[in-house]
């Protein structure tokens, strides 16, 4: 308890201590403020106190001076006295100086008197007199005085100078009656100072009086010697213009006679004319005039005929514009020819090879069945592509068909929906039965990529109509494969090399195959799959081959053979470009195909922004890094030539912190697969490959593809940079050159300026390789040869 006490005693002790403290504070502040406002009290009673003081030093100057002018004017005034007496000179005292004044007054006021007195007096003037002088002046004054240029001048001068004469003696007064009546103060000691600022404003002041009369002269010289030009009085012309020709309004005779009021009209018939007057107002004139006279002349029925006629001309003007209306404003069946070629120019397709069908406008009026248009509705395609809207119709009438179109514009999707049509419109239990005849339909494609690319879409479309499917590529275990195709299916998507390989060991046979597709048949050729094709086509029946005649294009006859079993072998190839071993191999298999192009061939799209860097080897990773970290959106594919240069590319950036996966053919299918995946769903951002990711693969929204290692060819670098830009999307390509690259500038730099939204680097433009074809043999000029003597 007494602990507690103590404890309590100091917490109080303690907020007393505190309390005072605070107190103590209060009062600081205080006295401070005090100590403050008396401060600024104090240095204002000094300043009034220095005002005060300065004041009277100046009053006191001035008494000083005016004391000195005084006793010097009392000086000299003695001086003129004693001059005046001629006495010698000694010291009196003041009485005796007054009085000799007061006496000197006396006798001067004596002297005055007596000269008035001998002076003769001056009569006054009479008024008489006095009248006549002033008329006299009245006279003189109003008449004119001739005074020359010189004498106007000087009496101005003379004028200007008295006035400024009487200014300065009124200030002089005023002044001088100012010191005069200022109280005398007290003396003060003479400061330097002051002095100085006082001569200096002085000073001041006469420079600006001197300069104000010499600008006073200068305006009386302009003025009087005739120095300012006067501004001529232009005499204003009046508006009004005096009209010689007679007016309407002025013709008396319209009053006069009534005869008058109705002017006589000279009507010719032919090319008469009245000269002189205006052609076209006559002809009017005329025109109006028969007109009213046939009007007259007409009967009843002549113009219920001429109404009859302009209702006609007037409907027709109006189907003519309806019909004119634009394609998307009109019905399937209002579509005339010229809708379908304007359909095609805003799509920029072109089409070549005999009776080729309309294309289709939208998915409602394709006319498929409900559940295909179920499971494009659920996939999400609301609308067509241009290679979809002709190829689609093509293949729906058996034909063979060659599509030209750039990367990413839904070619899958163009030869998968005649096919599945067609499949589904056959018994599914004649396709059960018949399974160990082989599928119906082969899709080729150049690499496993694509070919598992295009399964992932067939299956979309497969699976809900009941359209097995199966997919046979290399990386992955043959005999898998082979058990799935004896279990039976309808389409078979495979590479070259791998499908070979089934048929030669029998895992496969193809004796119901009507429908085959080479799908990026450019790229299959240059990775020299052209003799493999051919023996994948040599696998085929030949009992089910097209006539090689007009029958291939007649409509009628191929829609009655593509709605049976047995109909005739469909060959489809698409390609983005058109070399001549494409050509020969469509030749070959195809009969009477139909072409369509689908905007320009072989050209990247238009849709992506291509920039060029040209620098050394050592620079590229330097660039690299400086592009990836301004912030990139993902997926970004990054393509070099090498395989092993993509794995060292790839653990560079891994080590940075990108998340990056490799592609390339070293790779096995499980690990190609897994770097697809994961860039698709986008647990990586950068993809390195090599040209194996350059054909066919679609991975989307691609934001950006870097050209690490420059293509070997512009067909590879268009199919490079053809990753970025799809389905109407803008894209951004990179590509960095070195000077081993410069058998591809002349082309690469055509390609650039071939883009809207491209420009090429100047060091590409003017790069001597860049000038002329890889290959050309360039001759100079005569002025730019040199002689070496």
């Amino acid at each position: 308890m007494a602990h507690d006490k103590k404890t309590v005693r100091r917490s109080r002790s303690r907020e007393r201590d505190r309390d005072r403290e605070r107190d103590r504070e209060r009062r600081d502040r205080r006295r401070s403020r005090s100590r403050s406002k008396d401060r600024k009290k104090d240095r204002k009673r000094s300043r009034s106190r220095e005002r005060s003081r300065e004041r009277d030093r100046s009053r006191e100057k001035d008494r000083d001076r005016s004391r000195e002018r005084q006793s010097r004017d009392s000086k000299d005034k003695s001086k003129d006295d004693k001059k005046r007496k001629l006495s010698p000179i000694f010291v009196i005292d003041d009485e005796n100086k007054k009085e000799s004044k007061s006496e000197q007054q006396k006798k001067d006021a004596e002297e005055a008197e007596e000269k008035a007195k001998l002076a003769p007096k001056k009569e006054p003037l009479s008024l008489e007199e006095l009248l006549a002088k002033k008329k006299a002046e009245e006279d003189a004054r109003a008449k004119p005085k001739f005074l020359s240029k010189e004498e106007r001048a000087a009496l101005a001068l003379q004028k200007r100078q008295e006035e400024v004469d009487a200014i300065r003696k009124q200030q002089e007064e005023a002044r001088k009656s100012f010191f005069h009546n200022e109280t005398p103060g007290k003396d003060r000691e003479w400061d330097d100072r002051d002095s100085r600022r006082r001569e200096s404003q002085r000073a001041r002041e006469d420079d600006i009086k001197d300069k104000d009369k010499e600008k006073e002269v200068e305006a009386i010289k302009e003025r009087y010697l005739g120095l300012v030009k006067k501004k001529r009085r232009v005499r204003r012309l009046n508006d009004r213009k005096f009209v010689f020709d007679w007016d309407t309004s002025e013709d008396t005779s319209v009053d006069y006679n009534s005869i008058y009021k109705e002017r006589h009209q000279v009507q010719f018939f032919g090319r008469g004319n009245l000269a002189g007057i205006d052609i076209k107002a006559q002809k009017r004139d005329q025109s109006k005039f028969y007109g009213e006279l046939l009007e007259k002349r007409r009967t009843e029925a002549e113009k219920e005929q001429e109404k009859m006629r302009l209702k006609k001309v007037k409907r027709k003007e109006e189907k003519q514009k309806w019909d004119d209306r634009h394609w998307s404003e009109k019905a399937l069946h209002e579509m005339t020819e010229r809708d379908w070629r304007i359909f095609r120019e805003d799509y920029n397709i072109t089409i070549k090879g005999g009776r080729i069908p309309d294309p289709i406008r939208s998915w409602k009026e394709s006319g498929f069945p409900k559940e295909i248009l179920d499971i494009i509705d659920k996939v999400g395609y609301k609308d067509l592509t241009p290679i979809q809207r002709q190829a689609i119709p093509i293949g729906l009438q058996n034909r063979d068909i060659i599509g030209v179109a750039e990367t990413g514009s839904g070619k899958t999707l163009a030869f998968l929906i005649p096919l599945l049509l067609w499949i589904t419109s056959l018994p599914k239990i004649e396709r059960l039965e018949e399974a160990d005849q082989g599928p119906y339909s082969i899709i080729l494609a150049p690499t496993r990529e694509l070919a598992q690319q295009i399964e992932e879409e067939t299956n979309k479309f497969g699976q809900p109509l009941g359209i097995r499917t199966v997919v046979v590529v290399g990386g992955l275990s043959r005999e898998e494969q082979g058990f799935r195709l004896r279990m039976g299916c309808e389409i078979v998507i495979a590479t070259p090399g791998r499908l070979i390989d089934v048929l030669e060991n029998r895992y496969l046979v193809l004796n119901q195959c009507t429908y085959i597709v080479l799908d990026e048949a450019d790229r299959m050729i240059d990775m020299g799959f052209e003799p493999d094709v051919q023996k994948i086509l040599e696998y085929m029946p030949v009992t089910n081959l097209k006539p090689d005649n007009e029958d291939a294009e007649n409509e009628e006859k191929l829609l009655a053979n593509y709605n049976t079993k047995k109909k005739y072998r469909q060959t489809v190839m698409f390609t983005a470009t058109m070399p001549p071993a494409v050509e020969r191999l469509a030749r070959t298999y195809l009969r009477r195909p139909a072409v369509v192009y689908i905007g320009s061939v072989g050209k990247p799209t238009e849709r992506t922004e291509q920039i060029v860097h040209i620098m050394g080897e050592a620079d590229k990773r330097k660039k690299l890094m400086e592009i990836l970290s301004r912030g990139v959106e993902p997926p970004v594919i990054i393509f070099v030539n090498q395989k092993k240069g993509a794995d060292v590319l790839a653990r560079g950036l891994e080590k940075l912190g990108y998340n990056a996966c490799t592609l390339h053919g070293g790779k096995g299918q499980e690990q190609r697969e897994y770097a697809l995946a994961s860039l698709k769903s986008g647990s990586k951002d950068i993809l390195v490959a090599t040209d194996v990711a350059g054909r066919g693969i679609d991975i989307k929204d691609v934001s950006m593809v870097i050209n690490y290692d420059m293509a070997k060819t512009i067909e590879d670098y268009t199919h490079r940079i053809g990753r970025t830009g799809r389905a109407g999307k803008a894209g951004l390509a990179i590509s960095f050159c070195t000077k081993d690259d410069s058998h591809l500038f002349y082309d690469l730099k055509q390609t650039i300026l071939a883009s809207p939204i491209s420009t090429c680097p100047p060091e590409l433009l003017n790069h001597p390789d860049a000038q002329h074809k890889p290959g050309t043999v360039v001759t100079k000029k005569r002025r730019e040869e040199k002689i070496f003597a």
